[in-house]
């Protein structure tokens, strides 16, 4: 039986900071939670146990496929419940991870298409010192040679930056993303969904399901059978919805549990 594919975005779609937990009930109603990433001998990032049992049980129906924007290091710090993912998506698409190691000629062949469709990294790096002030930037990143970002104090960002610097850089073929506490600028044609269709076309997969909640996630709920999004997350606050897309009506941490029983459903009824 050609099996179900399961592409989910990590960060605040299944695994969630202490400040993006959103636990809004009394104490002692709160979910028990499992830490699923430590840096610098620090917890980081938690789901709650109940989503770690079905995160699990999806394992052994489905192909899960972790698809993030972070690069290979920051994903190798993540220790997910469940059998280890034969794939993994990372840099955005940039990178595709065949039991961890990355495919060589899936990167080549991305790096071939950046350099062909759009602006530089050189030239958004260049825009983005000369425009972004210190006065709220706090770090300045790249991610694997591939795109760009800002970890910003959010509260004095200025919403008119981040618009103006949108624009700036649809011209160049490349997109802004703000997540949190940071922005993004990425190339156009750097997608999950073209990483997502290629193992999908390897494992034979019928069925796609996603999940994401960022607009970096847009494209690959679009490319999906089935998606959902939680109640939270650039995709919410834009109120962003397609065919075949669900929005969920937990936030935090909550919403990653029923993301979860979704997948499973949807892999079961399949």
């Amino acid at each position: 039986m050609n099996p179900v594919l399961v592409a989910s975005d990590l960060d605040r779609t299944l695994i969630y900071s202490a400040a993006a937990l959103a636990l809004t009930m009394p104490d002692a109603r709160a979910p028990r939670l499992l830490c699923v990433e430590v840096h610098e001998s620090r917890p980081l990032s938690y789901m709650t146990e109940t989503a770690a049992g079905l995160l699990t049980d999806l394992g052994d129906r489905a192909v899960f496929v972790p698809t993030t924007t972070r690069t290979r290091k920051q994903y190798q710090r993540i220790n997910l419940p469940g059998p280890a993912p034969a794939y993994a998506i990372c840099a955005n698409g940039g990178h595709l991870l065949v039991d961890g190691v990355s495919d060589p000629d899936w990167h080549a062949a991305v790096l071939a298409r950046l350099a062909e469709e759009c602006a530089p990294l050189a030239e958004v790096q260049d825009q983005l010192v000369a425009t972004a002030d210190p006065l709220w930037v706090r770090k300045q990143r790249v991610a694997e040679d591939l795109f760009a970002y800002l970890v910003v104090e959010r509260e004095l960002l200025p919403g008119e930056w981040v618009k103006e610097l949108a624009v700036w850089a649809e011209n160049r073929g490349w997109t802004v993303s703000l997540q949190g506490r940071k922005v993004y600028a990425v190339p156009k044609p750097l997608t999950k969904s073209a990483a997502v269709r290629e193992v999908a076309r390897r494992c034979g997969a019928v069925l796609t399901l996603a999940a994401g909640d960022s607009l970096l996630d847009a494209d690959l709920l679009l490319a999906a059978d089935r998606g959902w999004r939680p109640a939270h997350g650039e995709l919410a606050d834009a109120d962003w919805t397609a065919p075949g897309i669900s929005a969920v009506p937990e936030r935090g941490v909550a919403a990653g549990e029923r993301i979860l029983r979704e997948f499973l459903k949807a892999a079961r009824e399949a």
